[in-house]
């Protein structure tokens, strides 16, 4: 008989994470398309958050003459991006894959690139246009996969994070027309 002590001296086994792929789901999508699918999605994710991070840094550090309009834009924006990333990793844990979630993941995947500096108001307002621009093309890239599949879902997430960002792009490039 073991003895309270014994017991606590025991090596506790370690537990491993079960690591989650489409291969085990079945939901009528074959493994390599839903493999194609989260492989998309995490670089929407990726250029989403990395959207977020760069609007965010700009609604603190915009200046100018245009500062309080700027400033509650962005916020608006950053908002709504936020939103978006926990849409965008929900579905791919849904579809079976793990969403990346750290900065250099993010780096290695998105199309958005860290802004360099602090740039002037005007810089910021066009980056941001064709920042959104780019996510746009990364969630149109992802279509014929999502088609193939017959995955409605995925397509309408990609239809709805399109209209965002193809509207607050042109809101953007309206600000320097």
């Amino acid at each position: 008989m073991s003895t309270k002590s014994e017991k606590k001296a025991a090596p506790k086994k370690a537990r491993k994470a079960a690591v989650p792929g489409p291969a085990a789901l079945d939901i009528g999508i074959p493994a390599d398309q839903l493999n194609a699918i989260t492989d998309g999605l995490s670089r929407l994710l990726a250029d989403t958050y990395t959207l977020y991070l760069k609007t965010h840094n700009f609604h603190w550090n915009v200046t100018g003459p245009q500062f309080n309009t700027l400033h509650t834009m962005f916020e608006t924006q950053y908002t709504e991006l936020a939103m978006a990333v926990d849409v965008i990793a929900e579905r791919i844990r849904a579809l079976g894959a793990w969403a990346p979630g750290s900065y250099s993941d993010f780096a290695k995947l998105s199309t958005v690139k860290e802004a360099s500096g602090i740039p002037a108001a005007e810089a910021m307002v066009a980056e941001l246009a064709a920042d959104q621009a780019a996510v746009v093309r990364t969630a149109r890239a992802l279509f014929p996969a999502v088609e193939a599949a017959s995955d409605e879902p995925t397509a309408d997430l990609l239809t709805q994070r399109m209209q965002v960002h193809e509207k607050t792009a042109w809101m953007l490039r309206a600000m320097i027309a």
